[in-house]
């Protein structure tokens, strides 16, 4: 059995699940509605409150969606109620972001400035200049987007200039300087 998969998930005040027949669970809260279809080798349940996962057999295929749609389904109960959040440190003389309207612009060392529109149902926020924190209600979205924004200019091992999430550890190296 696998011991994520039977963990019940326990719905918050204001949040509401509706299981179709063919698996497509949605989920409506206080901040949003997410859907996900959810395999068939899996049976989604309500009952009191909770919600429950059950897998039909005992097959490879089974064991593994089991786990999965217990996590996408608590994921999106956690999204509409709480939310998700990733911050990103920005590192450099003279590297920088802000925010112009709907667009994140971020000087990172090259000629010209990185412009990065918000994807739809999520948002940028800049609280000071060498942070960046991306929000939204889905898991996925929100950490591709923060990889997308950390991808325009990864931390390099010599000086540790770029972005980079908060509380990443980049190894350094120590520069051709170093080897006598």
């Amino acid at each position: 059995m696998s011991r994520i998969g039977k963990l019940p998930v326990t719905l918050p005040a204001g949040v509401e699940v509706k299981v179709s027949d063919s698996n497509l669970v949605t989920v409506k809260g206080p901040k949003g509605e997410l859907q996900e279809q959810i395999s068939n080798l899996v049976k989604v349940e309500m009952k009191d409150g909770v919600l429950t996962v059950s897998r039909g057999g005992d097959d490879k295929d089974s064991r593994c969606a089991h786990g999965l749609a217990r996590t996408l389904i608590n994921n999106m109960v956690t999204g509409v109620s709480n939310g998700f959040e990733k911050k990103l440190v920005i590192q450099g003389v003279g590297y920088r972001a802000e925010k112009k309207g709907n667009n994140l612009v971020m000087a990172l060392g090259y000629s010209h400035p990185v412009e990065m529109p918000d994807p739809e149902g999520i948002t940028t926020e800049v609280p000071s200049p060498t942070e960046v924190v991306v929000k939204g209600i889905n898991k996925s979205l929100v950490g591709n987007y923060a990889a997308i924004v950390r991808s325009k200019r990864p931390p390099e091992p010599y000086k540790g200039k770029g972005v980079r999430y908060a509380g990443e550890v980049v190894r350094r190296k120590e520069g051709k300087t170093g080897k006598k």
